[in-house]
């Protein structure tokens, strides 16, 4: 029985066979050189796994988690069908004696006020969700939320316009240390609010004509308890502009009758509403940004 020859390795195999091309190779070194490169292009090619395709690519891109996570759900907005089921849904969710201190401290609003802001959309009630399973709606703090528009007024020397008090419907005085501003409605721009708070508040001495200066728009929010509501917690986003505004005294102080929500409280059965306003000119109020730190309304 004749038995096979044995196999050779790749290297003397191939090194064989370029021997059979080359039976006389005049430099065998170089020639052996040549074989292991061969042989290990072979090996290298017979094992390694081909490249994947465009249609494997897309897969894994799209079968990859996103780093990007969902935001969370919006706080929920809360609605009354009367001042009676507003004060007893806060009742029981604010400090005590907070609620009944309410259009009995001089300078605050009653419950029927913050529940006609509700109604208007100049003020949202917000619950934030539960911080967990275990916690109800019952535990968490409502927040009231406003969108406040602040006119930047300036006189010849630069003074900005500062509504120092108010005088309130029931003989209280209300100190306020801000210029002026106004709750902004649903849907209203920053433009029209600035202009229907000069038409109610300074109507009476201004000649209605009113130049939003460009590029003046800021924004900020600021948290913090609400003057005219204590114990509630209150987010305000203050959109402040500078305004040109055509007849204001230049030097001094002086006083306004309200004219818009004056008018519209006195329908309004226990509503507290402003009577007249007192401003002054303060020099370098603020830093012309409507970083201001008078008192929110």
């Amino acid at each position: 029985m004749t038995l096979p020859p044995p196999r050779l390795p790749a290297v003397k195999l191939t090194g064989a066979f370029l021997s059979s091309i080359f039976p006389s190779p005049s430099h065998p070194d170089l020639l052996l050189l040549f074989a292991a490169a061969l042989s290990f292009f072979f090996v290298c090619k017979n094992t390694s796994s081909s490249p994947p395709s465009l249609l494997q690519l897309r897969r894994r891109s799209l079968s990859s988690p996103s780093m990007t996570r969902p935001p969370p759900p919006p706080p929920a907005t809360i609605a009354f069908s009367s001042p009676e089921s507003l004060s007893d849904w806060l009742k029981t969710r604010l400090p005590h004696g907070a609620l009944s201190s309410w259009g009995v401290s001089p300078g605050t609003k009653t419950i029927q006020n913050l529940w006609i802001e509700l109604s208007q959309g100049e003020t949202s009630l917000l619950l934030p969700s539960p911080p967990d399973e275990v916690a109800t709606e019952f535990d968490a703090v409502p927040l009231r939320a406003v969108n406040v528009a602040t006119v930047w007024i300036r006189n010849g020397r630069g003074s900005v316009l500062v509504e120092s008090h108010q005088l309130l419907s029931d003989g209280s005085v209300r100190h306020r240390g801000r210029p002026l501003s106004e709750k902004m409605r649903p849907g209203e721009t920053v433009e029209e609010a600035a202009r229907r708070a000069v038409e109610e508040e300074l109507g009476t001495v201004a000649d209605g004509r009113v130049r939003i200066v460009p590029g003046s728009y800021n924004v900020r929010v600021e948290e913090k308890s609400s003057a005219s509501y204590p114990g509630l917690p209150a987010r305000y986003v203050l959109h402040s502009v500078e305004a040109q505004v055509d007849g204001l005294p230049e030097d001094g102080e002086f006083s306004t009758e309200e004219v818009g929500e004056g008018v519209e409280g006195s329908s309004n059965g226990s509503a507290v509403f402003v009577r007249k306003h007192f401003w002054k000119w303060v020099h370098d109020y603020g830093d012309g940004h409507g970083n201001d730190y008078g008192q929110q309304q």
